[in-house]
């Protein structure tokens, strides 16, 4: 079995503070318009590309707005739910993905990285999968080296591991995901980076100037 977690729960702070400074209506960065469709609808689709058993979006925060551009996706592998509290880090986030999906590997990917294309998150699904020891290894998108990790430094999602170790090490962290990442190394998972086919797979649309970065190279 193999399931996706997409982590749309957070609190947006970063595009609200930018468009305030803007002079700009608010309005949510994955909702943003990506050649015709939402920033998340790129992502989910480039999620789904993979050929995942099953994706669900973890929702906190605007969790109707988003839902709303989510209801009527056609794609019976998704599901949609939300976090019981609002104010909790990614951690909570992806342990409340991960106790609503089939054991198995995790694709686990952030909802505002559409750029991340299909083939690259297969890549790090087929390294996972083809690892003799599947239950022990991250493969995740390397932003210096690829190849085998020595240091977790500034690596976080996407990733692919298998949901035994996101249950083992997630509860009661209450934190970002780099640390965890770093626990799971010191304590022997084996860490693979696969490289980004561009530097644009490795921006995150945090505030206005990321999406106007990704929406000139989306439309070019």
């Amino acid at each position: 079995m193999v399931s996706a977690i997409i982590a749309a729960a957070g609190k947006n702070r970063r595009m609200i503070k930018d468009q305030k400074a803007r002079g700009m209506g608010f309005k949510h960065k994955l909702l943003l318009d990506l050649d015709g469709k939402p920033v998340i609808i790129r992502t989910l689709e480039n999620v789904l590309e993979t050929g995942v058993d099953e994706c669900v979006v973890v929702l906190g925060h605007f969790s109707a707005d988003i839902k709303s551009v989510l209801d009527d996706f056609p794609d019976k592998r998704l599901k949609t739910l939300e976090n019981p509290e609002i104010n909790v880090e990614l951690s909570d986030t992806l342990l409340n993905g991960v106790s609503n999906v089939e054991p198995g590997l995790c694709l686990c990917v952030a909802a505002d990285q559409p750029t991340v294309s299909g083939e690259t998150l297969g890549k790090l699904l087929k390294i996972a999968l083809e690892y003799p020891e599947s239950g022990n290894i991250v493969s995740i998108l390397a932003r210096e080296k690829s190849g085998h990790l020595e240091s977790t430094k500034g690596l976080g999602m996407p990733f692919v591991c298998h949901s035994h170790l996101l249950k083992e090490y997630l509860p009661d962290r209450d934190d970002n995901l780099n640390p965890i990442l770093g626990d799971m190394l010191a304590d022997g998972v084996v860490f693979y980076g696969v490289p980004p086919i561009d530097g644009l797979e490795l921006v995150n649309i945090n505030t206005y100037d990321d999406y106007l970065l990704v929406l000139r190279e989306w439309l070019r």
